[in-house]
Formats: C-alpha cells, sequence, structure tokens
C-alpha cells in the first residue's frame, strides 16, 4: 500500500483529501479509481488467497495518457480497495501494456515451486528508441511474482513471444489453463487487422501458434479489436451444454459510438474458435452481440482463479472519444462495477447476461436506508418522490407496467424542477430502453459525449422490470434477466440527488421500486 493510502469504512477506495481531490463531487463510492493520475484498461484481475487483485493500465507521472505501466490494487471485496505501489513499472526500454495474470499452481513455467507456486503475468511490451527491438514494436512478455503479488521480476528472456516480422500492433494477451489438453492457451490480437490469434505453452514461456479467428465481416479500415477473452460457460446452467464466449474490445465502430465490448457466442476444441450465428458480413454494429449498450463500458476482463461459481467481469468505466477530456482531477479513469456472467437462451439464441456481483447484492441487502413504493400510478405526469428517496448513491430494483402511455420512467441525479438529470425511459412505440444524458449536469467537456443510448427491448404487456445502480458520477441499468445493460457516465452538480418518475401520454402503474441509498451506513 502506498505511504498515503488508508483503508476504507464504506465500499470505496481510500479518497484524495478535499485539497487534493478537485472534484470530489464525481469521485466514485463503488466504483475502483485510483487516488489520483491516469488509468484505463483493467490488467490480469485474479482471486488468490482469499484476496482480489486488480492490475490497470497507468500513468503514475500524470492524469493524461502515457508512461503506461501496471498500477494494482487489492480487495476482501470487490468494493473496499486499496492501492499498492505500482506492480509493472515503465522504464527507459519499453512501456508495459495490457495481460494477464495466472496463478500457476502446478510450476509449470519452473519460476517457483510447488510449495509457493508463481504467479505470472504475460503482458505487452512496447520498445522504446533505445531497446533492442525497433521502436513501436509490440511483443508479449512475462514478470512473475513469489510473494503473492507484492513484487514482480522480470523473466530473463524478454520477449516470450513475437510476430515475424515485428508488428506495431500485437498485443493484450489472455491467458487460460486449457484442462482438457493439459496446456495454457493465450489469445492475443493484431488490432489494425481486426485478428484473434491463439496459441498454446505447457510452461508459460514456450508458445506454439494454434489458429486465428477474424476477421468476422464487421470490419472498418481504422477499427481495432483489443483485449480478447475466451472462456467456457454452460448454456441454461446445463453442463452438458458447454458453450465458449470470445469477448472484445472494439475501437471505434462499436454500437453506441467509439469504444465498446462484444462478444462471440461458439465452440472451442483446444486449438480454434468458431463462432455460431454469425450476422451476414457489413452488417449494422445492432446486429451484433454487445455486453453494454451504453457508452462507458470497454477492454472487459474476467477474473482467473475463483472458486467453482459464476466467472466475473470488470471493465473500464470510460469511452476512447473523451476519455482523454474527462472533468475529473486528480484521477481520471474508474471501473465498472465487477458482474457475474451467465449464458441464457434468450429469444431462441444464448446471449451473456450480466448481474451484479454477490457482494455488491449483500452490501444492498445489509439494512442500508431502503424506501419502497407499491403501487404508483402516474398519468401524463411527473412525480417528484419524497426527500427519504434522495442521494447520491442509490440501488433501484423497479417494476412498472405501462398500460397506454407511450414512455415512461425515471429521472435520477436529478434537480427538484427537473431541469437537470438522467432519463431512464422505456418507449412503449420504439419498444426502446433509453439512458438519456443530455441534461445530465457537465455535458460540453468534449463533443463527442454521446447524448442518449437505446437499445431494443421487449416488453410483454407493457411490463418493464430494471435494476438501476447509480453512483456519483454513473449510471448503470440492467435488464431484470441481465441480457440488457447500458453503462453511462455522468457528471450532475452535487445538489442533483432527487428522483423524478414521470409517464407521458397516458398511465402507467410504477408496481414495485426499492430505493436503498448506498451513501449512509447501516441503520
Amino acid at each position: 500500500m502506498r505511504p498515503d493510502a488508508q483503508a476504507a469504512d464504506s465500499p470505496q477506495q481510500a479518497l484524495s483529501t478535499p485539497s487534493q481531490d478537485t472534484t470530489p463531487q464525481w469521485r466514485p463510492l463503488l466504483h475502483y479509481t485510483p487516488r489520483r493520475n491516469w488509468m484505463n484498461d483493467p490488467n490480469g484481475p485474479f482471486f488468490y488467497k482469499g484476496v482480489y487483485h486488480l492490475f490497470y493500465q497507468y500513468n503514475p507521472l500524470g492524469e493524461e495518457w502515457g508512461n503506461m505501466s501496471w498500477g494494482h490494487a487489492t480487495s476482501p471485496d470487490l468494493l473496499h480497495w486499496h492501492e499498492h505501489d505500482v506492480a509493472v513499472p515503465f522504464s527507459d526500454t519499453k512501456d508495459i501494456f495490457s495481460g494477464t495474470v495466472v496463478v500457476d499452481t502446478h510450476n509449470t513455467s519452473g519460476l517457483g515451486t510447488t510449495d509457493n507456486p508463481p504467479l505470472v503475468a504475460l503482458y505487452t511490451s512496447v520498445f522504446k528508441e533505445n531497446a533492442p527491438r525497433p521502436a513501436g514494436v509490440q511483443a508479449q512478455s512475462l514478470a512473475y511474482s513469489l510473494d503473492d503479488g507484492r513484487t514482480w521480476q522480470p523473466y530473463g528472456k524478454d520477449p516470450v513471444l513475437t510476430l515475424s516480422p515485428d508488428s506495431l500492433h500485437f498485443r493484450d494477451p489472455s491467458v487460460f489453463w486449457y484442462a482438457p489438453g493439459g496446456y495454457w492457451v493465450m489469445t492475443a490480437v493484431v488490432a489494425n487487422e481486426q485478428m484473434v490469434k491463439l496459441y498454446k505453452s505447457t510452461n508459460l514461456t514456450e508458445w506454439t501458434f494454434l489458429s486465428d479467428f477474424g476477421p468476422t465481416g464487421f470490419v472498418h479500415p481504422d477499427m481495432l479489436w483489443e483485449m480478447p477473452s475466451l472462456f467456457p460457460l454452460p448454456l441454461d446452467e446445463n453442463p452438458a451444454q458447454q458453450k465458449w464466449v470470445l469477448m472484445l474490445g472494439i475501437n471505434p465502430w462499436s454500437i453506441a459510438g467509439g469504444s465498446g465490448s462484444m462478444y462471440f457466442v461458439g465452440s472451442f476444441d483446444g486449438t480454434t474458435f468458431h463462432a455460431e450465428g454469425l450476422p451476414p458480413d457489413g452488417s449494422d454494429p445492432a446486429a451484433y452481440d454487445w455486453l453494454d449498450y451504453g457508452a462507458d463500458h470497454y477492454a472487459a476482463l474476467v477474473f482467473s482463479g475463483l472458486p467453482e461459481s459464476p466467472p466475473v467481469t470488470i471493465g473500464w468505466m470510460s469511452n476512447w472519444d473523451y476519455a482523454v477530456q474527462m472533468p475529473t482531477s486528480p484521477w481520471k479513469g474508474q471501473m465498472t462495477l465487477p458482474m457475474t456472467m451467465a449464458l441464457r437462451t434468450i429469444g431462441g439464441r444464448p446471449q451473456l447476461c450480466l448481474t451484479p456481483e454477490k457482494h455488491y447484492t449483500t452490501l444492498v441487502a445489509n439494512d442500508r436506508p431502503a424506501l419502497s413504493f407499491d403501487g404508483l400510478r402516474l398519468s401524463s405526469e411527473r412525480h417528484l418522490l419524497p426527500d427519504h428517496a434522495r442521494g447520491q448513491v442509490l440501488d433501484i430494483d423497479m417494476s412498472m407496467r405501462i398500460q397506454d402511455a407511450d414512455r415512461a420512467g425515471l429521472f435520477v441525479r436529478a434537480t427538484a424542477d427537473g431541469q437537470i438529470g438522467t432519463c431512464i425511459v422505456y418507449d412503449m412505440k420504439k419498444h426502446e430502453l433509453i439512458v438519456d444524458r443530455s441534461r445530465s449536469g457537465l455535458t460540453d467537456f468534449s463533443p463527442k459525449f454521446s447524448p442518449e443510448h437505446a437499445v431494443s427491448m421487449p416488453a410483454p404487456n407493457g411490463e418493464i422490470s430494471l435494476h438501476v445502480i447509480i453512483d456519483r458520477n454513473s449510471v448503470e441499468v440492467l435488464s431484470r434477466n441481465g441480457s440488457i445493460v447500458i453503462t453511462d457516465l455522468i457528471f450532475p452538480p452535487v445538489e442533483a440527488d432527487r428522483i423524478i418518475a414521470f409517464s407521458e401520454n397516458g398511465m402507467t402503474e410504477f408496481r414495485y421500486m426499492k430505493i436503498t441509498r448506498l451513501d449512509q451506513k447501516p441503520e
């Protein structure tokens, strides 16, 4: 832990003092962010000896992108975070880009012992002018830890995997143990070619090419594929129907503009990933499957080393369209809320579903101040919820039935007069769930801060059930089954802490609504 870090008593990492934190109103309570400086993609999240480890792209010298290193934080519950010293720093010869960490339980690498197995990090080196390789070349390197991740040693043979000829875009290794074959599998990308490359190894230090995946027909000349992650999931919780999921970061051309996270479902035979149900070549982004339909979810990865349980994912809550203009200081960048993943048959095809991880649901249920409404009926009107539903950090569980209204929903992080607020609305005519942040607060820091994000969502008999998670500078809106998620950053003023329910041009019944305040301690 850094000397100026301290343990937090509420679900947040240690915060800077007011004199240091010039935008405390936007410092998230639930989502990890460093005390200061630039942060982007998560790297190598894993669970080991009861501790969750999170690494991330980090500039130790400033609030802008650069000097890429691996920052490091740990948590007992994915809510209370402790920031540590930089784990893998940049040097005069290379920057440290994204990668993975695995627990080498059987010491296949020979870098530890069976009694003290090593933690092995595989990451992308970007070589500089005075390096032994040409400037700008990207290749995969290795570091290891024998003290539970506190310190990291470089491997003597650097790099451990290159392309021939050298590439300026070969990056983002993600590694897992493939038990049926008894070897490690790596996915990496040649980002500008929209290509995922698969390799295998028995010792993590020597890699053999397996196969390529891509392109799939969803390509553009300036599109980058990044941060690939391949993992198995049972379909509909049936172990006999195992599928494989390949997650990717897409930048630009995502569903909400700029960068975003998509996925493919298919099969993996130990050599090749085969995607199923691909749209025709040249299809619109909406024809593909997205982890998130908002603007601020990118570079999703899966925690390795978890015991037998649903896999947990975390991503970068930002967008390359405007990340460098973010109005927060002295930090820029934060992570999404960790989510568990399941693969369910919805609409006749497998879809990846996200739900908040168990530690968060326990927090919400742990006697926090809550307000419940049943049977609130609105007819072409707005209704300001009472003062004890006010808050900057809220969990909202709600179900509404739109009877004959055109649109209905909530304004959250709103002022009492409704002039400022983020609109979460279902449109019955378009059959769309929409998050509109056009009047959410500060929005003019970038012309690419997109105002509205929508996704098609059925509403049988006008029934809509949503789970909404509100932090000081974000909203995460999930459908009840988790197949639809919209994640958006917002920058509201402090006084915007109200909720307004509304129904437009007709009747809506808010059949159930429970609002839990997470910025207050249990009663």
